[in-house]
């Protein structure tokens, strides 16, 4: 299939209009209705309902989206691979939740920049659900994420676990009102058992679900909120901010997600070098929480 019909397709999708489709991509609005008409064609059936208000996707156009994306996505691995220069051997595509690049990802992306400058690599954040699907499209070489549930053909290893902690200012009372409480958005996991266990606090006066910029705001504005502790560390040491020590901890376990197919004896420093720097977390958080 012409790829230029899958995005097409998308991108009418997302503007609810052929018209809006059609300034976006820089083509007329004929061409947009004749791409349409011709991947109705091909799949019989129609994709979209158009009307004064402009376009919606009908049961088959929802379930023909995931499968557009998929389309574009290995496309766009493919031109990437092929279109290496000669400075690059390989390429690899990683992708995690963007809580676990900060602190821990961005680190291995400088060690891989400097050990192994032949390998081009590009970087995703996403959340579970799609790093998964992505590993299956085959658009992502290597996922770190929460709680994995993959189907067969990929292989899960633990790294370590991640352990949510409250906190507030050093100079902050233990006991503050719950308006000095802030929400920080760490993933669908957290939100799921934050809410469980503390229902009173489901709907926050203050919720940023902008990873370590959240954390930030939190300890300048010395108001208390859940974070990491791998994240912590450099806070505690300067005494920026104390641990509630009573307080329920959350505690989720990263893997690392690869196919099973995949060349070991190339991935292997790979793989290794993401089991050394979990291991590091590992220890440093072993010596703060003793």
């Amino acid at each position: 299939m012409d790829i230029n019909l899958a995005r097409t397709f998308l991108m009418v999708a997302e503007t609810g209009s052929f018209i809006d489709a059609a300034r976006r991509l820089n083509i007329t609005q004929s061409t947009v209705s004749a791409r349409i008409k011709v991947l109705e064609a091909e799949l019989g059936r129609a994709l979209f309902e158009r009307s004064k208000m402009g376009a919606a996707l009908t049961d088959a156009g929802e379930q023909f989206r995931r499968h557009a994306l998929a389309l574009v996505r290995v496309w766009q691995h493919a031109q990437m691979e092929i279109g290496l220069t000669e400075r690059h051997r390989d390429h690899l595509a990683m992708g995690a939740p963007p809580g676990l690049w900060d602190g821990f990802l961005l680190r291995w992306l400088s060690w891989m920049r400097k050990t192994m400058p032949d390998i081009a690599v590009s970087a995703a954040s996403g959340q579970t659900t799609v790093l998964t699907q992505r590993l299956i499209e085959g658009t992502l070489d290597l996922a770190v994420m929460y709680r994995p549930v993959p189907p067969p053909g990929l292989a899960l290893e633990h790294l370590f676990d991640e352990e949510l902690v409250l906190v507030r200012g050093a100079r902050t009372p233990p006991k503050r009102a719950a308006a000095d409480y802030i929400s920080i958005g760490w993933g669908p996991e957290f939100e799921f058992d934050h809410a469980t266990a503390f229902p009173e606090l489901r709907h926050p006066g203050l919720r940023l679900d902008i990873g370590s910029a959240g954390l930030d705001y939190m300890i300048s504005h010395e108001l208390s909120g859940y974070a990491p502790l791998r994240l912590l560390r450099p806070h505690l040491s300067r005494g920026r901010v104390k641990i509630a020590r009573r307080a329920r901890r959350f505690v989720y376990p990263v893997y690392m997600v690869y196919p099973e197919d995949r060349d070991q004896e190339a991935f292997q420093p790979i793989l290794e070098s993401l089991r050394r720097d979990a291991r590091r977390v590992h220890d440093l958080s072993a010596e703060q929480t003793a």
